[in-house]
């Protein structure tokens, strides 16, 4: 537990709520029962709020092959779902999970024996489960998910006890559970357990994803507290009020698609004469290249924005401001702000000629952008 914040840091998962789906293996796991269950998720859930993780039996994994599991699971790992081995890194995703969606297999148990915090459940019963088992109490009351888009009622139903209450009952008496069981094990293959005792080893911490989504359907809603800014992967809802593009990172097709293009930097070269872009120049050329696109931007090394509005005269430049939660900071995405920066820029409203400040709101959180004209120091910067 100590490691969980590691693991959240090694995954990119930040100050989103990492949702797991955990299933077993056989046909009424909940792969076999539900196989579109983490594309529908990742098509509900805004991506700035929530990560998907999906462990999978090793049994079931064998039976697939790697490739037609990535091919089944393509729309959902293609929206930035996480798959971890299933050797270590399963146990190491469920530390640093916050909610968890499971079907009759044994693997909540382990989740709830390190922490209680929402599950529901995907097993509306069947001949596999044992009713008095730890997992058969546990089904029975936790709230069970019956449709993708009630996730976030359905966790929000869960009341602490059952978890830790099933776990207890599993691993019984908690601190001789592992020495028992050894013990049991070595019988059972005739075997003389060793002498010496096993220290447990740390779990390592979990890769990221192996795909992240560079384009966004953007939905915005103009409210009194500030500019609301929801993305989610582009294509697995419907549109919004604009596509956000990250250039160089998706397809040219989505590129050229584009209400919003935006550009990272690159990362340091090693070549002996170097070439890059200034702020300006790069959005100068996006607009040129890209006649679809109504506004380019530059993320900057120093971490603003530099942003070029089609028919603006000027250039702007934002900041968004961190936010400290009870000794933590949280930061935004510069990219998310630029949708909302966006959406004020090609809205009726007056262009900016002087600082302005702007509320985006993403969750329950709400992160403070300045918004002012760019200076030519930031024009000319290189990314």
């Amino acid at each position: 537990m100590p490691l969980r914040d590691r693991y959240r840091a090694a995954m990119g998962t930040g100050a989103r709520k990492l949702l797991v789906l955990v299933s077993t293996w056989g046909p009424e796991s909940l792969v076999r029962r539900h196989p579109g269950l983490a594309a529908q998720l990742a098509a509900h859930l805004p991506y700035d709020e929530y990560q998907l993780a999906l462990v999978i039996h090793p049994n079931e994994r064998s039976l697939l092959g790697t490739y037609e599991l990535a091919e089944r699971l393509a729309p959902a790992l293609e929206s930035g779902m996480i798959l971890p081995d299933p050797h270590e890194e399963w146990a190491s995703v469920l530390i640093a999970a916050d909610a968890l969606v499971t079907d009759h297999g044994s693997t909540a148990l382990y989740y709830c024996a390190a922490q209680d915090r929402p599950i529901v459940s995907v097993h509306p019963g069947g001949g596999e489960l044992i009713p008095t088992s730890p997992m058969g109490v546990l089904l029975d009351r936790i709230p069970r998910l019956q449709r993708a888009e009630d996730i976030a009622d359905e966790l929000r139903a869960y009341r602490q006890g059952p978890g830790h209450a099933a776990a207890y009952a599993a691993f019984a008496p908690a601190r001789d559970a592992m020495d028992r069981l050894r013990s049991e094990v070595y019988a059972l293959l005739d075997l003389a357990p060793p002498t010496h005792g096993v220290r447990p080893r740390l779990l390592p911490s979990p890769r990221p994803a192996a795909r992240v989504p560079a384009a966004f359907d953007v939905h915005v809603a103009a409210t009194t507290a500030g500019v609301r800014i929801t993305r989610y992967p582009a294509g697995t809802g419907l549109p919004g009020h604009h596509l956000a593009v990250e250039h160089g990172a998706a397809g040219e097709q989505l590129a050229r698609s584009a209400g919003l293009l935006y550009r990272r930097p690159l990362p340091a070269s090693a070549a002996p004469v170097e070439l890059g872009w200034t702020a300006d120049g790069w959005t100068r050329h996006a607009l040129s290249a890209y006649p679809g696109c109504r506004t380019a931007a530059a993320l900057l090394p120093s971490g603003g924005c530099l942003i070029r509005v089609r028919g603006h005269e000027q250039t702007y430049a934002a900041q968004v401001e961190p936010r400290s939660e009870a000794g933590r900071i949280v930061q935004l995405d510069p990219a998310v702000a630029l949708s909302a920066v966006h959406s004020r820029l090609v809205s009726d409203q007056p262009a900016t000629d002087s600082r302005t400040v702007m509320n985006c709101l993403v969750g329950e959180r709400a992160f403070a952008i300045a918004l002012r004209p760019a200076t030519d120091d930031e024009s000319a910067q290189v990314i």
